[in-house]
């Protein structure tokens, strides 16, 4: 449809109102701008990104306030649903064939208030950065390309039902501190919700403007900011399980009957909470390892010829049907099935004590033993370490404690004595972004260990510990990892060929910190 000239001048000076007005009165202006647009649907374009431009101003400049927020993206979300159908009679020979493409939007680095975009759609949609306060919506939104929202913020519930992915969907690095769910979305590309890193090819523009890229605050409970890196890795040469923190859910999460036809990349992603993937379908490479994912009735069609595959310890595909392969529990790991799922931390406890039992008895099974543990480990905390505790929360920490006995336990070469357990050597710890409390690992072996961004309050112990290789930051400042009390790495070898001052470079301390290099391998 056409806009007039009229249109062009009427359209100017709505907006120009919008951006002048504050409180009510810029209310009544968005709600002007959005009577004048419903009638010009050509105006839809400018429409949308003028609201952007407001929403993307930070929080506070030029008056807008929480209710502006919430009034222009009721406006934006108008704008962004497609018309009623017309009632029935005869056509009208003016009318569009066809609805109006979709338009892109882009609120990068924007402030949210009760976002309901729920049945719209959506062109290409960049997020990234957001922050969204209140309950979000985008149940049965229709995403016709990528999708964009790493490293965004969601204080409160996030609603994805039914929405439609038409390409990529990323959600690296974004923090949902309540429920999401997704139940019933399809993903029809690659679905990311796997470490935060943008990856960028060589030649790509987006390399000139990185330094503009602001993140939202690090402001999680228990934790500095890691200094995540925001894009630094190149194309070229990036694998998947490099550097970085994946997407976190405090809350519970449902994919329920959700359909991912390409890549689900959930590596590591972070679930505080119960994780539900039922009867959902999986069409291509999958890593999906946490220990508090459910997949009760959910399939596999895809092949490890199309990638790698990973299923959380005492899940494994069945034989193909028709529609698959089902997931099923694994009868090979028995008795454990998935106890460090389960909501009761008595049954957490019984589940660490089968896991250690079957570590013992079958050492083919160890490092995914311990991979399934260091899982558990990672799951954020919802409460500070720093306040007051209930009886729960205390019981939360004993219960983390425990794990990190079991694996140090097992991590130091001894010559057991009866009723001790085997030394279980080689193992690899994959702790990237853990909450660890009075960790003991002196005297331990470990092969390969991973503490990038990694936590550690309480008492923190290397002593004497030996390592094939431990990274506690990714390169520089960036993903370093914080003690948050005393540690002690005297006699500590943390790398074959580097010192312990090397290996540790530029991490967090805030209290004591004893470095022996006497028993370091030189620089």
């Amino acid at each position: 449809m056409t806009v007039g000239e009229s249109d062009s001048v009427a359209f100017q000076v709505a907006v120009r109102a919008v951006a002048q007005e504050t409180g009510a009165g810029r209310i009544v202006a968005l709600r002007g701008l959005g009577e004048l647009v419903s009638g010009c649907p050509g105006l839809r374009p400018r429409a949308v990104a003028a609201l952007a431009d407001g929403l993307r101003a930070p929080v506070g400049a030029d008056g807008w306030d929480a209710d502006a927020r919430r009034e222009a993206g009721r406006v934006l979300a108008a704008l962004l649903r497609p018309a009623a159908e017309a009632p029935a009679g005869p056509a009208d020979p003016t009318a569009d064939p066809e609805p109006p493409p979709a338009v892109d939007l882009d609120l990068r680095g924007a402030t949210l208030v009760d976002l309901d975009l729920s049945c719209a759609v959506l062109g290409a949609a960049r997020f990234a950065d957001a922050r969204f306060l209140g309950t979000t919506s985008f149940s049965d939104v229709r995403f016709t390309g990528d999708a964009d929202f790493a490293r965004t913020v969601w204080p409160g519930p996030a609603r994805f039902t039914r929405a439609r992915f038409l390409g990529h969907a990323a959600f690296g690095r974004a923090r949902f501190r309540a429920d999401a769910d997704f139940t019933g979305a399809r993903f029809a590309a690659f679905a990311w919700f796997g470490r935060g890193e943008d990856e960028l090819w060589e030649d790509d523009p987006a390399w000139e403007t990185i330094e503009e890229t602001s993140p939202a605050p690090w402001d999680e409970p228990n934790e500095d900011d890691p200094h995540w890196p925001v894009a630094v890795l190149m194309g070229d040469y990036q694998e998947w399980s490099e550097g970085g923190d994946g997407a976190r859910f405090v809350g519970p999460v449902s994919f329920r009957q959700a359909s991912f036809a390409g890549p689900a990349w959930f590596f590591k992603a972070r679930f505080g909470a119960a994780a539900t993937f039922r009867r959902a379908r999986f069409g291509g490479p999958v890593h999906l390892d946490q220990p508090s994912v459910e997949l009760t009735g959910a399939t596999w069609a895809g092949t490890t010829d199309d990638g790698p595959v990973c299923w959380p310890l005492g899940w494994t595909p069945a034989p193909a049907g028709p529609d698959g392969a089902q997931l099923v529990p694994d009868d090979a790991v028995r008795p454990y099935s998935g106890q460090l799922a389960d909501a009761d931390p008595d049954v957490r406890r019984a589940g660490l004590a089968v896991l250690a039992d079957l570590g013992d008895a079958r050492p083919e099974l160890r490092q995914r033993v311990v991979d399934a543990v260091c899982g558990y480990l990672r799951t954020p905390l919802s409460f500070d370490l720093a306040g007051p505790r209930t009886d729960g929360q205390a019981a939360e920490l004993e219960l983390r404690r425990t794990a990190q006995r079991m694996l140090a336990a097992r991590l130091r070469p001894s010559t057991p004595a009866p009723g001790e357990p085997p030394h279980w050597p080689g193992t690899d710890l994959m702790l990237c972004g853990a909450t660890l409390v009075d960790l003991d690992l002196g005297g331990c072996h470990v092969g390969h260990a991973d503490f990038t961004g990694a936590q550690f309050h309480g008492d923190t112990g290397f002593v004497g510990s030996v390592f094939t290789g431990a990274t506690f930051r990714l390169g520089g400042g960036d993903g370093q990892a914080t003690f948050h009390g005393p540690v002690s790495f005297a006699g500590a070898r943390l790398d074959r060929r580097r010192g312990v001052r090397e290996v540790l470079g530029a991490v967090a301390g805030h209290a004591g910190m004893v470095v022996d290099e006497t028993a370091s391998p030189p620089a």
